[in-house]
């Protein structure tokens, strides 16, 4: 039994809002596997579903802040509830899409969904429902789950496309995603928020005005845009990246147990990222507690940074290609709980959702700029080298950028400068 005023980790809003974002981020994982049948179904060109996937990544930066205002206004459940609706409409509808046009808008409807249910309210319901020791393990936690939604929605959707059209496919994701608003009553944080909100009393515009008025919160916001460039053009990119690296020799090595081709060697890629991000996120998390979250962001982007450098000037093989997926899926979406973590503890709880919403933005604005640049150097030079050293130096600019950040809760700072 807990002592009185110890929360419990794993309480009832961690369990159902880790549940929330898997089933979100399973669904948002399989989209890339609907390139290809959706453009041999209506004869399309490859860059016109990609360019609904680029739009949907845009849609969930800009729809993240917006849900996290609603979200503090209105409460977290009416928010999240709007998104898994508008999330299932979305896919829904897109199910009976025979134009690359309707496909682009849906997928606005789908990206403004995946900001209800996703990264925004999600955590930042999470984080006032933690106290203050165990707040950076129980977003590490949930982030983790999100996390292991994009490992487990592909090869569920791959499944799914083996025995039945796409078009049906994406309607029983649409059951699916509103299927799970029966998870959004157990997000109660009534007594942390009260309790939140007897000790600040500013109210948002005042909070945000504070916030962008500060540099710390501009260097975070800048920071983020590396994370998402790199995460989308991996994502979008890497499969293809593999297939056309020299045609790397899988018969001989060890990755020949576990596939057998250069398509397989891509999912295997892809799947090792996945999987290693779980534990990255988990530590990521642990760690936060202990050690200045400036110092290990810093780390992580510099991690990146050194590896992809490492992967691109030695030659492609399948060990290499294993070796950079499980590095870059230790530090996938490990700066998320962290960068959510900071913005908490500077700026508070009380507005984390919006806040860490806007500095989401440049993380979706670096991911289509990452998949469209990615797509768009290709077409034009023939690979993707420009792109991988574009990625590099805005990877090692987020490392520097974040070192100079005062991770000094807001009110303390301006109750020393009077």
């Amino acid at each position: 039994m807990n002592r009185r005023g110890e929360s419990s980790l794993f309480t009832p809003v961690l369990i159902a809002g880790s549940l929330i974002l898997l089933i979100s981020f399973a669904i948002r994982s399989t989209f890339g596997l609907f390139q290809i049948p959706i453009a041999e179904d209506f004869l399309w060109a490859r860059s016109e579903f990609s360019l609904a996937i680029a739009v949907q990544n845009l849609a969930w930066g800009i729809g993240t802040p917006l849900f996290s205002a609603f979200a503090e206004k209105y409460g977290d459940r009416k928010a999240i509830t709007l998104g898994l609706i508008l999330y299932a409409l979305g896919v829904f509808i897109s199910s009976t899409a025979t134009s690359p046009e309707a496909h682009q808008l849906l997928n606005v409807l789908i990206g403004f969904g995946i900001a209800g249910s996703g990264f925004g309210p999600i955590l930042a319901v999470v984080g006032r429902a933690s106290s203050n020791e165990k707040r950076s393990l129980a977003l590490g936690i949930t982030t983790a789950a999100g996390s292991a939604g994009q490992v487990i929605g592909p090869p569920f959707a791959a499944a799914l496309l083996s025995s039945m059209p796409w078009s049906s496919v994406f309607e029983i994701f649409a059951i699916i995603s509103i299927l799970t608003i029966i998870l959004v009553p157990i997000l109660k944080t009534k007594s942390v928020i009260k309790k939140e909100t007897k000790e600040s009393e500013e109210k948002l515009s005042k909070a945000l005005i504070e916030a962008v008025n500060d540099p710390t919160y501009v260097m975070l916001f800048l920071g983020f845009f590396s994370c998402g460039f790199q995460l989308a053009f991996i994502t979008a990119h890497f499969p293809a990246f593999i297939a056309e690296a020299s045609s790397p020799i899988i018969q001989g090595s060890i990755i020949s147990l576990v596939c057998n081709s250069v398509e397989g060697l891509g999912a295997l890629s892809m799947a090792l990222i996945g999987f290693f991000n779980i534990l990255g996120c988990l530590a990521a998390g642990a760690l936060g507690k202990g050690y200045t979250k400036k110092y290990l962001l810093s780390l992580i982007y510099t991690g990146r940074t050194v590896a992809a450098i490492i992967f691109i000037i030695l030659p492609i093989t399948p060990i290499s290609i294993a070796i950079f997926s499980i590095v870059m899926g230790s530090l996938w979406l490990a700066t998320v709980p962290l960068t959510s973590g900071i913005i908490g503890h500077i700026y508070g709880i009380k507005f984390m959702g919006t806040l860490y919403g806007i500095v989401f933005l440049s993380h979706q604005i670096g991911s289509f700029v990452g998949v469209w640049l990615g797509g768009m150097f290709y077409d034009i030079y023939g690979s993707y080298d420009i792109v991988w050293w574009v990625g590099i130096g805005v990877g090692a600019f987020s490392a520097i950028i974040h070192l100079p950040i005062k991770e000094i809760p807001l009110i303390e700072r301006k109750a020393l400068i009077v």
